[in-house]
């Protein structure tokens, strides 16, 4: 049982690390990607999903969603069998993601503000998760 809550500590421990590591990505890339040409901001994060132009500014929004994948619920049915009987057993459960996989999060949406073909802005919505916007900008940033 001990083992058990050790693997359970580590791995939250690990899942709070990464997370760490992406929020400060994003927040670098809001100060880094500053002055990056448009072309070379659409090679490393691709075609956004909603772009706009109003009054010579271009506004390009990516947009990373949450992972509700792994969390809900499951059934099962398992059949057992040995030298002295079998059997049938049908499950029902609640899955709770234990290591920081899936399960929510609010996701992000990354604004890029471009005036004369250069980024000058670099913004996330209100609420946005900072760990979701990493993948955003990680290309762009590895630049």
């Amino acid at each position: 049982m001990r083992t058990l809550v050790f693997l359970a500590l580590a791995g939250a421990t690990l899942a709070g690390c990464a997370d760490t590591e992406r929020i400060e990505v994003a927040q670098r890339a809001q100060g880094a990607l500053v002055g990056m040409p448009k072309g070379a901001l659409l090679s490393c994060a691709g075609v956004p999903e909603r772009q706009a132009n109003a009054d010579g500014t271009e506004y390009y929004t990516y947009v990373a969603r949450p992972n509700y994948a792994s969390a809900g619920p499951t059934t099962s049915i398992g059949v057992a069998g040995g030298s002295g009987g079998g059997g049938v057993g049908l499950g029902f459960g609640l899955g709770v993601p234990l290591f920081g996989g899936g399960g929510g999060g609010r996701g992000c949406e990354a604004t890029f503000v471009l005036r004369g073909g250069v980024v000058q802005q670099v913004n996330y919505g209100p609420g946005a998760d900072l760990a979701a916007c990493a993948p955003i900008v990680n290309t762009c940033m590895a630049r």
